[in-house]
């Protein structure tokens, strides 16, 4: 009972982090524009000139336009970056495992820099921007599908998670060096437009980009949440789930596309943003205290938003006028998490 009552307050809690991050990802920026302003630019209080004499206007365009779909990929991102690692973590039975950490991240940003290029580095063009937009898209999770794809062949014949670990840092090695004989090949523009979204932000997805962004990863939550008890089996080990009725080689499917979808796209339009798909379950599982995935996986996917909203604010630099890759902050945040975990597992504390 009061197990029960601990985690529905945990979740209570998590949820008042992740309302009162948006709010400050809306208000917090190059400028700051208190909430009334906010209230009065779309008309729910007395219109006046923001500060610095910005006119309601001005405000409700930085709002709309800039701010708040920069809050929302954040919340999208971070969830999405969560699941898929969790999801990934059960499936190794690796507490190491994410999608950067096994490569899936480095496939996908491989298919991206195949795109951006690629392309113009044979003289043709990626079209117009919807076509853009999906070729993006697709690019990335045909990279991440790839090297997902190999992993799991990988781990069928190797029973060592250390092994598979090593294995997708290589395969991710390997496509890094790929992306970096493309860098090398290419002219200054497409490279530098490279470079940038190698450095991932959560605010140049475009109106369309969302459009698209948001459905996909929207579907590939729901499956992870369908999977819940079937990653709860995983953890018992494959032959217990078997004896169970469980089939494997769907359930691996099912989570590899679901991964896919989720890491693919976020990278695809975020950039290959690390730590969170790693740190983030472990973050959840000290919160609550349980292995069970129909806590964990909520609470991962609420973590991952939370996670990825503060270290949008903090990107930022409130006050300051610049902006730091948010690979920088989500580093610097997510090792000490890894470096715990590593140090626990080790049994040296």
């Amino acid at each position: 009972m009061k197990n029960g009552i601990r985690t529905k307050a945990a979740f209570a809690v998590l949820a008042a982090v992740i309302l009162t991050l948006l709010i400050a990802d809306i208000l917090l920026g190059s400028i700051y524009i208190p909430l009334k302003d906010i209230f009065a630019a779309f008309g729910w209080g007395s219109s006046h000139s923001g500060p610095g004499g910005l006119e309601p206007g001005v405000v409700r365009s930085i709002v709309a336009d800039i701010r708040l779909p920069r809050a929302i990929v954040a919340v999208v991102g971070g969830a999405s970056l969560a699941a898929s690692g969790l999801q990934m973590q059960t499936l190794f039975r690796n507490p190491l495992a994410g999608p950067y950490v096994l490569g899936v991240s480095s496939g996908a940003s491989l298919g991206v820099a195949l795109f951006l290029l690629g392309v113009p580095l044979f003289g043709l063009s990626s079209g117009a921007e919807i076509i853009r937009n999906l070729g993006v898209a697709g690019a990335a999770w045909i990279g991440a599908a790839a090297i997902l794809l190999m992993i799991m062949a990988a781990s069928a014949r190797l029973k060592d998670i250390m092994t598979i670990l090593i294995l997708g840092m290589m395969v991710g090695s390997a496509a890094g060096a790929l992306v970096e004989l493309l860098q090398y090949l290419s002219p200054e523009g497409p490279l530098k437009s490279y470079v940038i979204w190698t450095m991932g932000s959560v605010g140049n997805v475009t109106g369309p980009q969302l459009a698209i962004l948001i459905p996909v990863c929207a579907a590939g939550l729901v499956m992870s949440v369908l999977l819940i008890k079937p990653l709860n089996l995983l953890l018992l080990g494959e032959n217990y789930a078997r004896t169970m009725g469980l089939r494997i080689p769907a359930v691996r499917g099912m989570i590899f596309l679901s991964t896919t979808l989720l890491a693919g796209t976020v990278t695809a339009y975020c950039g290959p943003i690390g730590f969170v798909g790693i740190a983030v379950p472990h973050i959840a599982r000290m919160i609550f205290s349980d292995a069970d995935h129909k806590i964990l996986m909520p609470a991962s996917i609420m973590a991952g938003a939370a996670m990825l909203l503060l270290c949008d604010i903090i990107s930022q630099m409130p006050g300051y006028g610049m902006t730091l890759p948010i690979n920088v902050v989500t580093a610097l945040l997510g090792i000490p998490i890894v470096i715990t975990v590593i140090v626990r597992n080790r049994k040296i504390l």
